[in-house]
């Protein structure tokens, strides 16, 4: 290949509109075992399709597992409010997207060259629809298969057995991981196999675009949402020397809501946006930085040939792994929870691994020099390691077994709550530091190989290798989000367990064993939902790293196609991409900046809203004549939760959304700089945020399970440490992960936006864009502070309460 051509047709492109004009070379060119490309992928839409099947069959098996109906109606009554609070927020979304929209119709139907038709581009804002639909779909999804699952986890533990305490969660996670996988990949080939070439790649980016925002929005409010309840919740138990859940505290209701909103909604969307973004960086820069069109064909058919097995991969080892822990655990009176979830993560890893290989023999063995197959698959293996890897080194600080877990409890027994914070931060501290050498190790690992011979194939390969790693971190996706999702139903379970006042019932062990045919068994049951409960947290630590690490890693390669369009395909400016340029030195500064904000916006809205739930919980509980809060007390507390979410996120967004376009419009380089900062500064602050935040919550556990010890200074002290790592682990450091890539990708568009307009018009934009955001910043701190008395009461009867804030 003539480098001086590839040169030569990557300027073109980039003075062409990059990303706008991206046009898919014709998949049909090539030939794989004996078929085309095209119809290659479109075995891809069959795998799709039976993993939706897959996902909708376990669904059903889990709503037609045995349940009492005293848990059912609680399950139920959780389903309701999460649906209520899905609809609220659907309709915050698309105020959003009206936002995104304008952008997308000037920019696409006015600002580049070609212009796209009007046609054209109501496909690109449909998909940014579809995009959003997808996120807020399989978000539906995940809910209502996780409160089947509570209940039906729950009444399964009174059999006194551990094992379908494990087996029924796992099943759920499965169900979710499955379903949204192969709905992400389902949308992605059909714009890969049935959109014109011409409009494909802007489709792709609309796509992004709309699931990255809507994963945005579910991430940021449904984080603010949990740990208000969870907080306002958790302190009654200091407070009164109430029992946790306690049918009682009318925050329990709202705690179960935001376990779903924030540990199942928040997570599904933005595994559903991460999966998807890591596979459109990938086709940018494939279809960027490849000259030949039959490579492009050949890798743009790999990739998504290496998705569709990695779906079968991981149901394969699932049903694999499920079979052995059956023959361990089905009759056993002791389990480690633990160790059938850790057990499934490396089989699938391992499976996905020598798939990898495999299949890449059998498509691309003629790529290259013909030692590229290998290359490639060993690339993508250091991210599926990753997936397996980051797990362990996250447990190691998180674990109920672990030595900095058991530090903090220690450290509490004299230290009070003071020591454990500091105990708690210190392991979120060096997690942070050994997290960052492993994933320095392996995108490493990925970097040397992808000096043996790419270069002949594309410009950067170390950023293709990067983008490789991503792909791999998500190559175990079903699996991925399984465990994660495995905390939430385990977290509702023992809600709905102490809401049911099962023991309570008249009859209840005659009842059940006529209608079920086993012998209730409250103490064990009790037992195994607090100690499953355990793992639940840690499983939910373990994927946070690693959806962080993707965006990361992701986004690393998607700043690479702003790169090629502001440098004419690496041929001019290269001097001003170094610390020696002002500006983009100034960008790597201000990113750092906007994490802390963030940080700190996240957390504010938590601390206002924990608070107002805090006041009216305590001022409404009722202890003495009543066996459990009435419906009325729960909605309010659930109405405080949805307000001070709602008035957060849109918020943090819209700083978020006119500080991009701010900063684009200042200087590109400048932007670089920012983007660069934002996703390594963020990078760090997750992790340290998650990691603490795991430890604070499972020290609390061990306190609980462990040590039996509810009730004494001991437990107080753990309590206090978990409501600090409340929104530290499930508010700001997860919502980090999808504002660095709706930034990174709204960046493409915002970037070639500032592009087309004269100098006079940048600056005056930058002025309006950045006071914009500034209103925004200002509001998200002072504008939620707590107010007491006159002003309380007027910020709840003000309309703007409800709206927008």
């Amino acid at each position: 290949m003539n480098l001086s051509t590839l040169m030569s047709s990557l300027t073109l492109a980039a003075e062409g509109g990059g990303e706008a004009n991206l046009v898919l070379p014709d998949l049909s060119s090539v030939s794989f075992l004996g078929m085309s490309g095209k119809g290659l992928l479109a075995i891809g839409l069959l795998v799709s399709a039976a993993g939706l099947a897959f996902g909708l069959a376990i669904s059903n098996q889990l709503k037609n597992l045995p349940v009492h109906r005293s848990m059912r109606d609680i399950s139920e009554l959780i389903y309701e409010t999460c649906k209520t609070y899905l609809v609220t927020q659907a309709k915050f979304i698309a105020l959003l997207w009206a936002f995104i929209a304008v952008i997308i119709v000037a920019y696409f139907g006015f600002l580049t060259e070609p212009h796209k038709t009007m046609g054209e581009v109501a496909i690109i804002l449909l998909f940014s629809v579809v995009g959003i639909l997808g996120s807020s779909g399989v978000a539906w999804f995940g809910i209502r298969v996780n409160t089947y699952a509570n209940s039906r986890a729950a009444f399964a533990s009174l059999r006194g057995k551990p094992f379908p305490t494990y087996a029924i969660p796992l099943k759920a996670g499965m169900s979710i991981g499955t379903m949204l996988i192969s709905t992400e990949l389902l949308i992605m080939l059909f714009i890969l196999l049935f959109i014109p070439r011409d409009v494909a790649g802007p489709c792709f980016i609309g796509f992004a675009i709309g699931e990255s925002l809507g994963a945005s929005a579910l991430r940021i409010a449904g984080g603010i949402f949990t740990k208000i309840a969870d907080i306002g919740s958790d302190l009654m138990k200091i407070v009164f020397k109430i029992k946790e859940d306690d049918a009682r505290n009318p925050g329990v209701i709202a705690d179960c809501t935001g376990d779903n909103a924030g540990d199942s909604v928040g997570p599904s969307a933005d595994g559903f946006e991460t999966y998807g973004v890591t596979g459109v960086a990938l086709i940018s820069f494939i279809l960027l930085a490849v000259k030949d069109p039959s490579t492009q064909v050949q890798l743009l058919v790999w990739i998504f040939a290496m998705r569709i097995m990695m779906i079968v991969a991981s149901v394969l080892s699932y049903f694999i792994n499920e079979a052995v822990a059956k023959a361990k655990y089905a009759a056993a009176d002791v389990m480690n929870f633990e160790a059938p979830l850790t057990s499934l993560v490396w089989l699938t890893s391992i499976v996905s691994i020598v798939l990898t290989y495999a299949l890449s023999y059998a498509l691309i063995a003629q790529l290259g020099d013909g030692t590229l197959w290998w290359k490639l698959s060993t690339i993508i293996t250091c991210g599926t390691l990753a997936g397996a890897i980051i797990p362990e080194i996250v447990k190691v600080f998180t674990s109920t077994t672990s030595g900095h877990v058991r530090e903090v409890v220690t450290a509490s027994r004299e230290g009070g709550a003071s020591l454990n914070v500091l105990a708690g931060l210190t392991a979120g501290n060096f997690s942070a530091f050994w997290m960052g050498l492993v994933i320095a190790a392996l995108m490493g690992g990925a970097y040397a190989v992808s000096t043996l011979g790419l270069s002949a194939l594309m410009l950067a390969p170390a950023v293709f290798a990067f983008g490789l790693v991503a792909f791999g971190f998500l190559g175990m996706g079903p699996v991925t989000i399984a465990v994660d999702s495995y905390g939430p139903v385990t977290d509702n379970a023992q809600s709905v367990y102490e809401l049911s006042l099962i023991e309570n019932v008249p009859n209840v062990k005659a009842e059940v064993k006529k209608d079920f045919g086993f012998d209730l068994n409250f103490d064990k049951a009790k037992h195994y939902l607090e100690e499953n409960d355990g793992a639940g947290n840690t499983f939910k630590a373990t994927a946070k790293p690693v959806l962080i690490g993707t965006a990361v890693v992701g986004a690393t390669t998607m700043i690479f196609s702003i790169i090629m369009v502001l440098t004419g395909g690496l041929t001019a400016d290269l001097e001003k991409l170094s610390i020696m340029n002002p500006l983009f030195l100034l960008g790597l500064i201000l990113g750092g900046s906007v994490i802390y904000w963030f940080t700190g916006a996240s957390t504010q809205a938590v601390s206002t809203g924990a608070y107002r739930a805090v006041e009216f919980i305590k001022a409404n509980i009722r202890l003495e004549g009543v066996e459990k809060a009435s419906v009325e007390d729960s909605k309010k507390v659930v109405a405080i939760c949805t307000q001070y979410a709602q008035k957060g996120m849109f918020n943090i967004f819209l700083t978020v959304f006119f500080a991009t376009l701010a900063f684009a419009f200042l200087d590109p380089f400048f932007f670089i700089g920012y983007l660069i900062s934002i996703a390594i500064f963020g990078l760090f602050q997750a992790i340290f945020m998650a990691n603490a935040g795991g430890a604070w919550d499972n020290a609390k556990k061990v306190v609980e399970v462990e040590l039996k010890a509810k009730g004494t200074p001991l437990h107080d002290a753990s309590v206090v440490g978990d409501t600090v790592g409340d929104p530290f682990k499930d508010t700001s450091s997860v919502a980090m992960n999808p504002v660095i890539k709706f930034t990174t990708l709204f960046g493409l568009l915002a970037v070639e936006l500032a592009l087309r307009v004269d100098t006079a018009v940048k600056i005056g934009a930058f002025a309006v864009f950045l006071a914009i955001a500034l209103v925004f910043v200002w509001r998200s701190f002072y504008g939620m502070r707590i107010k007491t008395g006159v002003a309380a009461a007027e910020e709840d009867a003000s309309p703007a309460a409800s709206a927008h804030g």
